[in-house]
């Protein structure tokens, strides 16, 4: 199948979140936000906020449920955050963004939500009574640069944010956050290309401080955020046998696009774009190192996870694959879903069929649509989700010759003379 080049249709991957009791997953794919009922086996009905535009009207960047599944956030590219009740599933406020929205996190206490904007500015909202014309409040910035993951610390105490400009920063978050934050704790620097993702290390037995970052150079690093120090940086790509040797030149094709623990974080699951399917990373807290453990394929089909999920009660991963937009295609949006069970450091996890997936064919039919698919157009999907993450995250590189007549023709250079 052939895809034709259209630089003004911006495609969306499709993206997933699960219930931290495993009682609901939502997909994202688009403008369209499926939630399937895990515990009642049905479709879940939502139920917007009769003040603001019904639903969303553009690409669906980010969702999120807080912490004890209090709340669930979508938000996106139509420049809207709604707050969700998961369980009414009702939209219990709608917030306005002055931007673009690239990335939400819920503190742990369920009484801020916080977003990041394409501009690189996180905002705050707080969550106390009435909850309507809710007006976000400027956090913090990464001048210019598009934030790609938010992150709050499992004790609170800081949110971490990354971007396309190879950083991670962590910022103490204040008592009264609508004044601004202004204390920065650390900045966790040592990727060479943008980041893509976080997540935290959970377990009792582990410390608070421990973070996972995946990056497009193709690597997982560990962190602790209160230094700063780089812990230790694990080669995915090239030890999954995706990168023939140590090489630099085809990393751009094998970004890692998302991280999600299990086993309360014995074990890190690991999406890369070229991969069908996932990486299984042992992490060791004694000695503070990451390997290999497994590559778990997904046999007969071609699925290269666009984003992971998983709930710390239930030893389900659940991935999903797609697209939105995809041009020359005859499907609108694609979404495929599929979920890995058995996750363990002792045994062979397994790929689950359609039929013993949870929530089995309605929840299948909820959260992919009922069209059928081949997998052409999946692979198809999956090259235009790479190219526009290249796009809009790794910056162009210029001609020292080019870069000053670049300056000259700058708009703010014109306006001065």
């Amino acid at each position: 199948m052939e895809v034709e080049s259209k630089k003004d249709v911006e495609v969306a991957p499709a993206i997933i979140a699960v219930h931290p009791d495993g009682s609901s997953v939502a997909v994202a794919v688009g403008p369209d936000l499926r939630v399937f009922d895990l515990r009642g086996g049905s479709a879940v009905s939502l139920v917007d906020d009769p003040a603001a535009e019904p639903f969303h009207k553009d690409n669906i960047r980010a969702i999120r449920f807080g912490a004890e599944g209090r709340l669930f956030v979508s938000a996106g590219d139509d420049k809207t955050l709604k707050i969700w009740s998961p369980h009414s599933w009702r939209c219990i406020s709608t917030v306005s963004s002055e931007k673009r929205v690239t990335a939400v996190a819920v503190s742990n206490d369920g009484g801020f939500v916080c977003f990041a904007d394409k501009f690189g500015v996180v905002w705050v909202v707080d969550l106390d009574p009435p909850l309507h014309d809710k007006k976000p409040m400027p956090l913090l910035s990464h001048y210019c640069s598009i934030i790609t993951s938010l992150e709050f610390s499992l004790d609170g105490r800081f949110i971490l944010s990354a971007d396309r400009d190879f950083k991670i920063r962590v910022t103490s978050f204040p008592n009264k956050p609508l004044n601004g934050a202004h204390q920065i704790q650390s900045f966790c620097l040592g990727h060479t290309e943008f980041v893509s993702c976080l997540a935290f290390v959970q377990g009792q037995e582990f410390p608070d401080s421990l973070l996972l970052s995946g990056s497009g150079d193709s690597t997982v690093r560990l962190w602790d955020i209160i230094s700063g120090a780089l812990l230790h940086t694990c080669e995915v790509a090239n030890k999954a046998g995706l990168l023939e040797s140590d090489s630099k030149e085809d990393n751009h094709g094998h970004a890692i696009t998302d991280l999600c623990t299990v086993l309360d974080g014995l074990l890190v699951a690991v999406a890369i774009q070229s991969l069908q399917g996932i990486v299984l990373l042992r992490c060791n807290v004694s000695s503070q190192t990451l390997s290999v453990s497994q590559v778990v394929s997904v046999a007969g089909e071609a699925f290269i996870p666009t984003c992971l999920g998983s709930s710390p009660s239930i030893g389900n991963l659940w991935m999903v694959t797609g697209v939105s937009s995809l041009p020359g295609c005859n499907y609108p949006s694609l979404a495929r879903v599929r979920v890995i069970s058995g996750i363990d450091v002792e045994q062979e996890p397994v790929v689950l069929g359609d039929d013993n997936i949870p929530g089995g064919e309605k929840l299948l039919e909820t959260l992919q649509g009922t069209a059928s698919v081949d997998d052409n157009a999946f692979l198809a999907a999956a090259e235009a989700v790479k190219t526009a993450m290249c796009n809009l995250l790794i910056k162009k590189q210029y001609p020292a010759e080019n870069r000053e007549s670049r300056k000259k023709t700058r708009n703010d250079r014109k306006l001065k003379g």
